[in-house]
């Protein structure tokens, strides 16, 4: 089931970003996003449990939507999860009048790359050393309006 995410989900969404080594979003983070209303996080929950989110932020006047964050459990990669949780994403972006939604994807994460290219997002650009370990990012974007 995928929905958005409450207060009550935040230590959940805290142990959930907690499994990836780097370029965490922090507790207060989740926090003020949470209230936000340029802000959507949703979550993706499997028998009682919280397996994968995504963050999105937007903002007022922008046709823009920015996907920062999509994080899957490692025991629920490769079952289609990211796709639902990236479509749904993308139904809430366009409610919320978006046309396009760009992010930010580590160049070295060809799973990742490979999914959104299969989705329709295109790359548009790098910014080297984005990252914490100094990574480059690729820049995504796609039209959904």
């Amino acid at each position: 089931m995928i929905r958005p995410a409450t207060p009550k989900d935040l230590d959940a969404l805290v142990r959930l970003e907690a499994i990836f080594p780097g370029d965490r979003m922090s507790r207060q983070s989740f926090r003020r996003l949470l209230k936000r209303d340029s802000a959507s996080i949703l979550v993706y929950e499997e028998d009682g449990e919280i397996i994968a989110n995504s963050v999105v932020l937007y903002r007022r006047g922008s046709p823009n939507g920015r996907i920062y964050s999509l994080v899957v459990h490692p025991h629920a990669q490769g079952r289609g999860v990211a796709q639902a949780l990236l479509k749904k994403v993308e139904s809430v972006a366009l409610s919320k009048g978006c046309a396009r939604l760009r992010l930010e994807v580590r160049a070295d994460n060809h799973a990742a790359l490979a999914l959104y290219a299969k989705l329709g997002y295109i790359p548009f650009g790098q910014i080297d050393g984005y990252y914490q370990d100094h990574t480059p990012a690729q820049r995504l974007c796609k039209v959904i309006s």
